[in-house]
């Protein structure tokens, strides 16, 4: 009996470590060898759904689906566009063309949480089933770019940008399902696993009005248009010259593009879009059972609208703040290394979903988040802080790198300086004596001295730290460099 309990106490230890020991090292697990026997993935047809199994399918739908329905809620409203035009702060274009800024984005701006203005944005909505699309790379000369071009999940199928050694051209986008020719002239075809997209060139410019007048010349030629346009010759456009449409938004915070209300009106067309990956088969299955019986019992539909909304709030919404998930680092900052290749880890594609959807690859960039000071004590306006980077240890980047302060709403604060971040583009920064690097982060202004190093923080509210790392070096991507604590002044 002694040697029984120990056997089994042997047992229990082992199988305790285990998860410790998966989460320091997850390995995917294999195919069941017994897959076929699994058939069917779902209810029966006909099978009577409870209210709780619905609500229970319901609630883990919301959570693992809320990218993919903003995504073609999006495209939806690009749907509706008849032209490129500059809407409010920002450009709208029809589905499978873009529209390009001609300088940095402005507070205004609400269609993107977590906006930067380190680079010149365009931004596109993809509908690959009415066409494949061309997409034009001007000559950038020495200049940062990156296109990021995601499908219907938000994961990246496209490698074009500076640090692929990407050369100008075109290019060409086409569906999952598309078997065209190829006409004589496309440098490259990238092949999405879903019809539906969305496109966001990046370009890099500093902060001088000398720099902005050369990015408009090389951002003309950004363009995206279907391929029956294609002609092999480079179109241009004068951005700076859009017809001005009124802003179809409005409030302090991100463009509502998930209402929970009609979560599951515009989920079916979302999962018509998107097949199930490897290993999703059932979820799918499980879920359009339940949707089955929703068209069919009112009850049904009820339940799970309910649902939509309980778990919108009780899930979805807690993941806005970045405190909350993410890889944690030293200091309270936190990252993310899935960013754009997120698969089936729905819960980070969730997160950055809810809190700065449209992160580009960690080869690309490099996030690092913060919502707390050093001592774990919330960002507030009512403080001041510093932020001090040794002697030559900014970000280590081929590209730029930047530190961006957030409001609330994850969105910028206005100021009088008009300055949202510093960094690379920053002209005005200037290191210690011993060669260190410190930002101070406050209300008012500080010393003369020191104006030049100031990001400017709302007044009393809380508020976020944002540092990206662009084509970022091995130190960051292996994580042997992280971001210095965020320290309040005393």
């Amino acid at each position: 009996m002694k040697r029984i309990l120990l056997a089994g106490t042997a047992a229990l230890t082992v199988f305790a470590a285990l998860p410790l020991a998966y989460a320091l090292n997850p390995q995917p697990l294999p195919p069941s060898p017994e897959w076929a026997q699994s058939l069917p993935l779902g209810p029966v047809s006909g099978t009577k759904i409870t209210e709780d199994y619905a609500r229970q399918v319901a609630r883990d739908a919301v959570f693992w689906a809320w990218p993919m329905v903003n995504v073609y809620n999006r495209r939806l409203t690009y749907e509706k566009v008849p032209e490129i035009v500059m809407a409010g702060a920002v450009p709208a274009a029809p589905l499978n063309r873009l529209g390009m800024l001609s300088d940095y984005i402005v507070p205004e701006g609400r269609i993107v949480a977590c906006p930067n203005q380190d680079v010149v944005y365009g931004v596109g909505a993809l509908a690959l089933d009415k066409s494949p699309v061309v997409i034009q790379v001007p000559d950038f000369g020495d200049r940062f770019w990156v296109y990021q071009i995601v499908d219907l999940r938000t994961d990246s199928f496209a490698d074009l940008g500076k640090m692929y050694g990407s050369t100008p051209g075109f290019y060409l986008l086409v569906g999952p399902n598309w078997n065209g020719e190829v006409p004589k002239g496309i440098t490259k075809v990238f092949r999405a696993s879903t019809n539906t997209g969305y496109v966001i060139p990046r370009v890099f410019q500093d902060d001088s009005p000398e720099d902005n007048k050369r990015v408009q010349q090389a951002t003309r030629q950004v363009m995206m248009y279907p391929l029956a346009e294609f002609d092999g010759k480079m179109k241009s456009r004068d951005w700076t010259q859009l017809p001005k449409a009124p802003s179809t938004s409005s409030g302090d915070e991100e463009v509502k593009w998930v209402v929970p209300e009609k979560f599951f009106d515009a989920l079916p067309l979302a999962l018509v879009d998107a097949p199930p990956l490897p290993g999703e088969e059932a979820r799918y299955a499980e879920l359009k059972a339940v949707l089955a019986a929703a068209e069919k019992d009112p009850k049904i539909k009820s339940v799970i609208t309910k649902a939509a909304v309980d778990a919108d709030n009780e899930l979805v919404k807690p993941l806005f703040e970045f405190r909350n998930w993410g890889l944690q680092l030293p200091h309270n900052w936190s990252t993310q290394i899935n960013g754009a290749a997120f698969g089936t880890d729905y819960f980070t594609r969730t997160a950055v979903g809810k809190s700065n959807i449209f992160v580009n690859k960690p080869n690309e960039t490099k996030y690092f988040y913060q919502d707390l000071d050093g001592a774990g004590q919330r960002l507030n306006g009512a403080s001041k802080y510093t932020v001090t980077f040794a002697k030559d240890q900014t970000p280590p980047v081929r590209g730029f790198w930047s530190l961006t302060l957030y409001n609330q709403h994850h969105f910028f604060s206005p100021n009088e300086l008009k300055r949202y971040s510093v960094g690379t583009k920053t002209r005005s920064l200037k290191p210690n004596p011993d060669g260190s690097l410190t930002v101070y982060v406050q209300a008012d202004p500080p010393p003369e001295a020191q104006r030049g190093n100031w990001l400017p923080a709302p007044k009393g509210a809380d508020f976020s730290l944002y540092m990206r790392s662009y084509w970022p070096k091995v130190e960051v991507t292996d994580g042997s460099w992280t971001p210095p604590a965020v320290q309040r002044v005393q």
